[in-house]
């Protein structure tokens, strides 16, 4: 005979007529869930393994690459994890990868440092559109904010658009795991958690 245990489950078929006991149900299986995330994280960043895309070196090692030189500068631990997953999504964003990263990181990390990888994509077009007939210049539309367009350009030239050598001591994924599960577990801001706390609100 099994002992496992069925987990409750709402009741509902449409949220109008939830209850508390419904969301005190669905509550509980949140945040065994929300604490897999990095887990989920991790392994869709291990997609991006041997996928060169006809760049010198696959995208992991570029992400991996990009977090070793961010490391190695001094960067904070934020500010690591977001050189590692500032390319995340290009598997599912091929015409919008900044914007995935940016969602993934958005409840974990600062103003400044969600910007930076929510504009990446158009800072680091800086060294390659004119070679694709597009405006290189396009970063300047964000002239008029000047501590943010420079912190951003500053990601691009020195980790992200230098992170593509063959032959550079790039540290592994272990190294920045325990980076990436202490960044995603602290959410700062989410519109389903109360100011000043970093766990779902309780039915």
């Amino acid at each position: 005979m099994s002992d496992t245990h069925t987990p409750a489950r709402a009741t509902f078929s449409h949220m109008e007529h939830g209850t508390r006991e419904d969301w005190a149900a669905i509550s509980a299986e949140f945040m065994p869930f929300a604490r897999a995330l990095p887990d989920r994280v991790l392994a869709h960043l291990r997609l991006l393994d041997g996928d060169c895309g006809g760049f010198p070196v696959d995208r992991l090692t570029h992400s991996l690459q990009t977090a070793t030189l961010a490391h190695r500068d001094g960067r904070d631990e934020e500010y690591v994890v977001c050189a590692l997953l500032h390319d995340i999504g290009d598997t599912l964003g091929s015409f919008n990868h900044p914007d995935i990263a940016a969602a993934i990181l958005k409840p974990f990390v600062s103003a400044e440092n969600l910007w930076m990888v929510e504009k990446h994509g158009v800072f680091q077009g800086y060294y390659f559109f004119h070679h694709l007939g597009l405006d290189r210049n396009l970063r300047e539309q964000y002239r008029s904010q000047p501590e943010l367009f420079e912190r951003t350009a500053e990601f691009c030239r020195k980790y992200d658009a230098a992170a593509f050598m063959t032959d550079y001591d790039t540290l592994p994924l272990s190294f920045f795991e325990p980076m990436v599960r202490r960044v995603l577990s602290q959410p700062k801001h989410s519109m389903y958690v109360k100011p000043g706390e970093t766990t779902l609100a309780q039915a």
